[in-house]
């Protein structure tokens, strides 16, 4: 008979491959579709493609829809210049918490996912209980849609969704979403005492960050929907976090770059904020071709994410608060592949174990507390299936 890991010994595992974004996580899906097998559950993956990144599914219980999927992501983000007192990829136990890197965000709930997988097979469920864990979710979520189009072309339906980011195992009704843009500035270089026969690109550039600040401003003076009361802040922010460009203080800068993403209210259109983008682009590029006709403003859509909206009487919001015993009300301003998964006919919500302060951190950790509330919160799945 193939061991059974505990939770704990199973993060472990996952903790240790560094599945990092930019890197393979192959190694993890190998190991968990190992485990799996060995107690006779089949898994299904989805490739990326450069291969070398996979996505893993598996349904246990009857081929019926109905059931309940578990979600996760593999993927980690860096560690490069973070001091860590330990190394990040071992789980050390301290003071009451798991440090490493992703046991907080989310190799804690994946390890509970894949023991509560296990154990449904082993114990036998009258409704299903299926596991979904993806790649590239730091990055924008984008592995998540076509996971679950596989999902939905492979498996039965499931009525719910859990997706379990660290959210105290609060129940998380809602969340923005998120549309991101690298915007490169293609100028056109002279000598800055001759500044208006060239095109210099930071300070074009800095007109489509100065609208970012308009539409901040507009947007935080408006009163707040009934869906972004819900939220803090309360409207549609527009964000500028980096910017690269120029090459001496006396030349008009010929190329300036920066990242520029709008983190969207769910009752408002994602389509609409691109429009609205785009149209202030074509606006400024047209200026800087009135003075240097092959200068232009390329745009990259890094990912566009959809917000989770409440639902009325949802399905998967009313497992968790049954399981749970949280009535309260909760949303949160960061993106999760639960919107993706609502998107695809899925009811939704994020519970998961551990505080979204940690994540990212150096010293990341989830309490021992907190990660044996998600192992109690599994258990009283399971006892519902």
């Amino acid at each position: 008979m193939p061991a059974r890991l505990s939770p704990y010994e199973i993060m472990e595992r996952l903790v240790a491959f560094p599945t990092v974004s930019r890197d393979t996580n192959l190694p993890l899906i190998d190991w968990v579709d190992d485990y799996l097998k060995s107690h006779g559950i089949t898994a299904h993956r989805y490739y990326n493609e450069t291969n070398d990144k996979a996505a893993i599914f598996a349904h246990v219980g009857p081929g019926v829809a109905g059931g309940v999927v578990l979600s996760g992501h593999t993927d980690v983000v860096p560690v490069d210049g973070q001091p860590w007192a330990a190394d990040p990829f071992t789980v050390v136990e301290r003071d009451g918490k798991y440090f490493g890197r992703g046991c907080c965000d989310m190799k804690g709930f994946d390890a509970l996912a894949i023991w509560a997988l296990v154990e449904a097979h082993h114990r036998g469920v009258s409704r299903p209980l299926q596991l979904a864990l993806s790649f590239d979710e730091e990055i924008g979520c984008t592995g998540a849609p076509p996971l679950i189009e596989r999902m939905l072309e492979t498996l039965p339906q499931a009525s719910a969704v859990i997706v379990g980011e660290p959210s105290m195992m609060k129940a998380v009704s809602a969340h923005k979403g998120g549309r991101a843009f690298q915007v490169h500035m293609h100028g056109f270089e002279v000598h800055s005492s001759l500044m208006h026969t060239g095109v210099n690109a930071i300070m074009y550039g800095a007109k489509l960050i100065d609208w970012a600040n308009k539409i901040n401003a507009d947007n935080m003076a408006r009163d707040p929907s009934e869906v972004g009361a819900l939220f803090e802040p309360p409207w549609t922010t527009v964000h500028v976090g980096q910017i690269s460009g120029g090459t001496a203080h006396n030349i008009t800068a010929k190329d300036c770059e920066f990242g520029f993403d709008f983190r969207i209210l769910p009752d408002e259109d994602p389509d609409m904020w691109r429009e609205l983008f785009m149209a202030k682009v074509a606006e400024i590029e047209a200026e800087m071709q009135a003075v240097v006709p092959e200068t232009r403003i390329e745009i990259s859509e890094k990912f566009s994410l959809p917000g989770l909206t409440p639902e009325n009487q949802g399905d998967a919001e009313a497992l968790v608060r049954a399981i749970s015993g949280d009535n309260e009300n909760h949303v949160v301003s960061y993106g999760t592949e639960a919107g993706h998964f609502q998107t695809g006919g899925y009811s939704a919500v994020v519970c998961g174990p551990g505080n979204i302060e940690q994540a990212h951190q150096p010293d990341e950790f989830i309490t021992v507390a907190q990660f044996n509330a998600g192992h109690d919160f599994m258990k009283r799945l399971l006892d519902r299936l």
